[in-house]
């Protein structure tokens, strides 16, 4: 009897031994499988690189959730981001497109487009975006900016706009009547001239405008200057963007440029050097600034409230009521070995989903009217205004080959006439010489 139950324990023992060694097996050459499953796949994926401008944190923040979030949805893609300051970025991007050796995915200043479509350094995907990229969501002056020569090229993350900002103490100080809130009621340059005027105090220092954002650098000076010129009905270039004869130097062009010029030298209303923050201090009545402001005022200067010390009224108007708009969007460099895959992940990044995804981290204005139906607050006052010029009255910077031309001759054209406080005619001339110049050297290279 005990040899029986020594025997029947030792059979028990036995089994669970061999049970433990082979689970010990399975698991053990499962993992092995596993393990070389997962190099090969390793091996397999596609990396696609993607360059763009170093942004605020929150902008950071947003495209590495996007990548995240379509890496996981799309195991055999690497997606890696390479972000630049952007002083750095346009030459470092043209030096390795030139160089052979471009990033897969890139984000482009839409003004920009066209220099690196024409040069072939950028895939056209109007075949994709007509396909798949709800271009009906999309205003059609924002559509506008990302075609050239009737091909879509780029995919919109985002758009941009200003308004008048306005000191509603120096504004009822001085006894005149506060703009409206009305996107579509937009006072006229000549009722803020009348403005400027009575605020204006130069024994304390109070001016009644700063136009267009003062005298910077970089693309800033074109985007803030150039809807002066629309609003008074002048452009740039012809419509076949081959020449600016007639058109920078035209009557309508002429008469934009000897108001702004008036604003510093004749009426002295505003003033080529301002104090540091000016509008915040009470040393500036209007100014004409981005919606990103809005969010910066609140952060910066907390004590200085939006209905009472400030408020947001529509861009001024003359014969047309129009702002400017383009922003970062997303193309396709030529020699991309994988466009289809690059296509998934703008595809993605520039939907609803990726639109919202980043619209609620960083706060800017959306490009698609569905994004924009998202969020209430757009739809509501101050944001609304943006809003609203952007999908109904916005314009698009001149898409042509040359635009770092053109920035630069706007550039300098409005420092000569309102810091040089030089000819007007004269100096719209040597603008357009300028800007002619380099259309003739890229039609007769």
């Amino acid at each position: 009897m005990k040899k029986r139950v020594a025997f029947i324990t030792f059979l028990i023992i036995f089994m669970i031994l061999a049970g433990y060694t082979l689970s010990f097996y399975y698991t053990y050459s499962n993992d092995q499988k596993g393990q070389g499953k997962n190099q090969i796949d390793e091996k397999d994926k596609i990396h696609l690189t993607f360059w763009r401008n170093k942004g605020t944190t929150s902008e950071n923040k947003a495209y590495e959730a996007l990548i995240s979030t379509f890496e996981a949805s799309h195991p055999s893609i690497e997606i890696k981001m390479v972000s630049i300051p952007y002083a750095d970025y346009e030459l470092r991007l043209r030096t390795e497109i030139a160089a052979g050796n471009p990033p897969d995915i890139l984000a482009i200043d839409t003004p920009y487009l066209a220099l690196y479509a024409n040069s072939g350094s950028l895939l056209s995907i109007d075949q994709y975006m007509k396909a798949e990229g709800d271009i009906e969501d999309i205003p059609p002056a924002t559509l506008k900016g990302l075609t050239y020569e009737d091909e879509i090229y780029l995919s919109p993350m985002v758009e941009s706009g200003v308004a008048l900002f306005y000191n509603i103490p120096l504004f009822k100080e001085a006894g005149v009547p506060l703009p409206s809130k009305d996107p579509n009621k937009p006072m006229t340059w000549v009722e803020v001239l009348e403005a400027t005027k009575k605020i204006t105090n130069s024994v304390n220092g109070v001016y009644g405008i700063d136009p267009a954002q003062g005298f910077g650098a970089g693309e800033a000076p074109a985007y803030f200057k150039l809807p002066l010129l629309w609003q008074f009905g002048a452009e740039v270039l012809n419509p076949n963007a081959t020449s600016a004869e007639g058109y920078l130097n035209s009557d309508e062009a002429l008469k934009a440029l000897q108001f702004y010029q008036d604003l510093y030298h004749k009426h002295k209303v505003a003033a080529v050097e301002l104090p540091p923050n000016p509008f915040e201090t009470g040393k500036l009545a209007m100014t004409v600034m981005g919606s990103w402001v809005v969010a910066d005022l609140e952060k910066n200067f907390p004590d200085f409230k939006l209905g009472e010390d400030f408020g947001v009224a529509p861009l001024p108007k003359v014969k047309n009521q129009v702002t400017p708009n383009g922003g970062w969007a997303l193309g396709i460099t030529a020699k991309s070995k994988y466009p289809e895959e690059a296509w998934e992940f703008i595809k993605y990044a520039t939907s609803f989903e990726g639109s919202k995804k980043y619209v609620e981290m960083t706060g800017d204005l959306p490009a698609r009217y569905s994004v924009v139906n998202a969020f209430p607050e757009l739809n509501e006052y101050p944001k609304n205004i943006f809003i609203q010029q952007t999908q109904k009255y916005s314009k698009n910077r001149p898409v042509t080959p040359v635009y770092p031309a053109v920035s630069e001759a706007i550039k300098t054209l409005f420092e000569d006439v309102g810091i040089g406080g030089k000819n007007v005619k004269a100096s719209a001339t040597e603008a357009v010489e300028k800007i002619n110049n380099s259309l003739n050297d890229i039609q007769n290279p």
